[in-house]
């Protein structure tokens, strides 16, 4: 698998090179994330859709919540019970970002592995501008600090994400406050679907952080898919809203 992710990218980087040049590479995996995201849009509009239908049942819920405020087991039970009839999710809006996962996870290893498929990996020597795709921060660092050569792809990396996680951040926690995820069965104290809520939010932030850690390829995939995320959103959000302001004829 991770030959052939390698030589996907090596591909997509040759087809690239005429209009990037040395950067082709950092190119082809852009392209190759809004591929990704383009094949799991259908994930996308499903989440869309269950965050509209959850909004939707926001009434009945805190009808719920305030009914059986004093027997939390019996709320949660009850809470449950009304997203089974009403046919709502309330983990659908994790789909997008858990599938995408196993790309990452080989993105990450490509970049961090000196071979691939028993050959030299020739990948980690391509660069975004002065820093290349396999070194980390910590290694910008020590070559000219912050503010050197390769520092400076880092902090334009880190300007772009730390904008779309803000974004993100305030988006979710708005979202947040108007979520009912339920606890799971035989939970204890707040249990995993509210700890869920709580900290969603902030872990838009995360990605800012992993990208301090991860080789430079990874976080700019990171970076890509986020950015794609929001893009995504807002004009799903804007799409379903005009159509809810079609007028019917009679």
């Amino acid at each position: 698998m991770y030959s052939l992710f390698a030589s996907l990218v090596e591909w997509l980087a040759a087809l690239l090179e005429p209009a990037f040049a040395v950067f082709a590479t950092a190119a082809a995996i852009v392209v190759f994330t809004m591929l990704v995201r383009i094949a799991f849009h259908p994930l996308a509009r499903a989440a869309v859709r269950g965050e509209k239908a959850r909004a939707k049942i926001a009434p009945k819920l805190a009808a719920v919540r305030k009914k059986y405020a004093k027997n939390p087991e019996r709320m949660q039970k009850e809470i449950l019970a009304l997203h089974t009839k009403e046919k709502v999710s309330p983990f659908s809006g994790m789909l997008p970002t858990l599938v995408q996962l196993p790309v990452f996870f080989v993105m990450y290893h490509v970049f961090s592995s000196a071979e691939v498929g028993g050959k030299v990996n020739e990948l980690l020597g391509h660069r975004l501008f002065a820093a290349p795709l396999g070194s980390r921060w910590s290694d910008a660092l020590a070559h000219g600090g912050v503010f050197g050569a390769q520092g400076l792809v880092y902090v334009g990396l880190f300007v772009v994400m730390a904008g779309v996680a803000t974004w993100s951040f305030l988006r979710a926690r708005r979202n947040a406050a108007h979520s009912d995820v339920p606890q799971l069965p035989g939970g204890a104290g707040e249990g995993v679907g509210a700890g869920l809520v709580k900290w969603m939010p902030l872990l838009s932030f995360g990605t800012l952080i992993s990208a301090m850690v991860l080789p430079l390829a990874a976080g700019l995939y990171v970076a890509t898919t986020t950015a794609w995320t929001v893009a995504e959103r807002a004009w799903l959000h804007r799409e379903q809203k005009g159509a809810s302001e079609v007028p019917v004829l009679a």
